[in-house]
């Protein structure tokens, strides 16, 4: 037996082929259609995505020239990956109480959490004490936090200096960075040695929010106190994070995302300089908080040209190359998490985390798979957490500097989010800059317009979500919110405060309006470790100040409209014992009817039906008796194209003798047959494309009108 030589050399046996030889084998193979329509995918993005990319691919945008750790970044801001520095495993921890908060923050941050990582409540967020709050404020989103009294209860037994620190400080960094600050020089901790970031992002909370508690022009002074403090006490807390979540989690593309990122940016550094810093100084303090969707390489592709876009800004402005460099915080996005079949999500956490890493996030943060029931438990903590151990120490993604340079796909596609998401930028600037631009709601509706593409594509299934509009799970029960006991919390804390401001010494500090700059910050700091709470810091500082309006962003699930039917169907097995039924009437052997039943089975799961599925029978006559006997409302013809003309004149009219109010659906679309079926009494039809919410929204609510369920 001849024995394989040393050196394998593949050229010599099979020939090199060409793209334009692919090409045409493969126009050969499409039997006239056109290649741009079947193999050319178009994303909301308005990129087209090739079937295949080549070396000619990268030859024309030359990103090989390019070295991890140098311009433009986008193969990292490190030369060493992560060999020389980890990603941070920054899982958020959102609790109502502070005590809650401790527990889990002790729990994970001894199992592999790197970051103590947690968002106040909408009551704290808006700089306001629980009893001058609404009663939903109060614990919703995250921790109740009034004063350095409750910030001493969550960190109780934690080493502040040994842990970077993560907040989501809303639309103001002054009241939480001071009351953090002040904890800190309480507890004779050196605030040098304090490191992490605050995301603290005005016009992002006023897209998310339809408002913000001050103007603009007040939010953006705090932001330039803070930052000033920073800067004269050399902090390693970065205060300027712009905040991409309210984008992706309102549906918006990832060049949509990273351009109106991009232009906020340039608004925090153009409103900075304004003020009399300087680039170099300002730059070190900025991070991104970009959200992460699940189409793996997009996201992949969008970390890597946000660095490409930051360091083309910063080198506009006259920056130095350290100031080129940005820190990206990456979070899975709340727009995909769903409530039906919860467990997919650990999926979409993988993956959302996976391409996180690949992109380069500095820190990542995925969802625990039933954030959408509510507080997590700790197994979903543990589950959210192992994710990104697995992929670190298990999978070894962090073994690999800059894994995605030199693919041909993923390089072309990068330098395409990045010229887009650029050219969304100057639009924006072209139309007076960002604040502007959201002041005329211009960001909205562009988004709202992707929005709708996305939920259409949702509806009429050629977006899947598994679980929901796809493979529906229906054996699992109801999904159940868990009681966040929320109105007892309301109370306790209004109580909690009034006593806490009856027992306390009274609160003696210097009127904060007039002042600015590290001055203020020092003001703030003092005000809390004096005892004052951050109602009274907000009335000290702002005064009458009255909020602004702005047009918000639909911020929602996009599963949602699936989960309404899914819940529609519950309400109706309440009322009636079981679930709606639809009855398929399948004719002649399987090969026949099997494609269209099966396909029928789960168009009508996604909304919960209950779907009879029985053999074919033999004749018109017999499919009719079944239907009838079955008690179903909805009755849906499976068979071919072929055979209906014969077939749903029998079985239509059969069924309509009988129950007269009975919903006839044909599965497929035969278009040289539909109004003869019509006339025969076909009320609907489904097939691939058809708007599956549309149509299931029309039958579920026709049911439970019927049956005097209440909406």
């Amino acid at each position: 037996m001849d024995k394989l030589s040393d050196k394998l050399n593949l050229r010599n046996d099979f020939p090199e082929t060409t793209y334009e030889e692919w090409k045409k084998v493969v126009e050969k193979d499409l039997k006239g259609a056109p290649f741009g329509k079947k193999l050319i995918t178009k994303t909301y993005e308005e990129i087209n995505l090739s079937p295949i990319y080549t070396q000619e691919d990268l030859d024309k945008i030359k990103t090989e020239e390019a070295f991890p750790g140098f311009y433009n970044y986008i193969r990292g801001s490190n030369a060493g990956g992560y060999h020389t520095c980890k990603w941070n495993i920054a899982q958020e921890l959102s609790y109502a109480s502070a005590e809650e908060l401790n527990v889990a923050l002790r729990h994970d941050l001894e199992r592999g959490q790197y970051v103590i990582y947690f968002t106040p409540d909408k009551a704290t967020l808006k700089s306001n004490d629980p009893d001058n709050s609404s009663k939903v404020d109060v614990g919703m989103g995250g921790t109740s936090l009034v004063n350095i009294s409750d910030l001493s209860i969550a960190l109780k037994n934690i080493e502040l200096n040994k842990y970077s620190v993560y907040i989501n400080a809303g639309f103001s960094v002054l009241p939480l960075m001071s009351m953090l600050i002040a904890y800190a020089k309480e507890y004779k901790i050196d605030t040098k040695n304090l490191k992490g970031k605050i995301t603290t992002d005005p016009i992002a909370y006023s897209l998310e929010n339809g408002t913000l508690p001050v103007d603009f022009k007040t939010a953006f002074d705090e932001m330039a106190s803070a930052l000033k403090w920073c800067i004269d006490n050399k902090s390693g807390i970065k205060t300027i994070g712009i905040n991409g979540l309210p984008y992706i989690n309102s549906g918006a593309s990832s060049v949509q995302e990273l351009g109106y990122v991009m232009s906020t940016a340039v608004e925090f550094i153009n409103q900075m300089l304004s003020r009399g810093f300087k680039i170099d100084d300002i730059a070190p303090y900025f991070h991104l908080n970009l959200g992460i969707g699940t189409f793996y390489f997009m996201e992949v592709a969008k970390l890597r040209a946000a660095r490409i876009l930051w360091a083309k800004i910063i080198q506009a402005y006259g920056g130095i190359k350290e100031s080129e460099k940005i820190s990206i915080h990456a979070k899975s996005s709340n727009y995909n998490q769903t409530k039906y079949d919860i467990y997919v999500n650990m999926l979409r956490n993988t993956t959302q985390a996976f391409s996180a890493i690949v992109g380069g996030a500095d820190s990542i943060s995925t969802y625990p798979f039933d954030s959408t029931l509510g507080a997590p438990d700790e197994f979903s903590r543990r589950i959210a957490r192992n994710t990104q151990i697995i992929l670190n120490e298990e999978s070894h993604l962090g073994h690999v500097i800059d894994p995605a340079g030199g693919s041909y796909y993923i390089e072309s596609l990068t330098v395409e989010v990045a010229k887009r998401s650029w050219e969304l930028f100057q639009s924006v600037e072209k139309d007076g800059r960002m604040l502007k631009s959201v002041e005329k709601g211009i960001p909205q509706s562009a988004i709202k317009k992707v929005a709708g593409q996305k939920k259409s594509d949702i509806a009429k299934r050629k977006s899947i979500l598994v679980g929901n509009n796809a493979y529906a799970n229906m054996t699992e029960d109801k999904p159940v919110a868990k009681d966040s006991k929320q109105n007892e919390f309301f109370k306790k804390r209004v109580e909690n405060i009034k006593k806490y401001r009856s027992e306390k010494r009274k609160s003696s500090f210097a009127e904060l309006s007039g002042l600015s700059g590290t001055e203020l910050m020092n003001s703030v700091i003092d005000a809390f470790a004096g005892g004052a709470t951050i109602g009274e810091v907000s009335r000290s500082l702002h005064g009458r100040k009255k909020s602004i309006e702005i047009p918000a962003l639909d911020i929602h699930r996009a599963s949602e409209m699936f989960e309404e039917l899914r819940d529609a169907s519950f309400a109706y097995k309440e009322k009636n014992g079981h679930f709606p039924k639809v009855f398929l009437s399948t004719i002649g052997p399987l090969k026949q009817h099997k494609a269209r039943a099966d396909f029928a089975r789960g168009f009508f799961e996604t909304g919960g039906f209950d779907v009879i599925y029985e053999k074919g029978f033999n004749t018109p006559a017999e499919a009719v008796s079944a239907a009838a006997a079955s008690g179903a409302k909805i009755i849906v013809i499976c068979s071919t194209d072929d055979t209906y003309p014969e077939l749903v004149p029998a079985i239509a009219g059969g069924i309509k003798s009988k129950a007269a109010d009975a919903v006839i659906i044909l599965a497929g679309y035969p278009k040289e047959q539909i109004e003869e079926h019509k006339k025969s009494g076909v009320d609907d039809f489904i097939f691939t494309g058809a708007d599956a919410y549309a149509l299931l929204k029309k039958l579920i609510d026709k049911l439970n009108q019927t049956s005097g369920v209440q909406k």
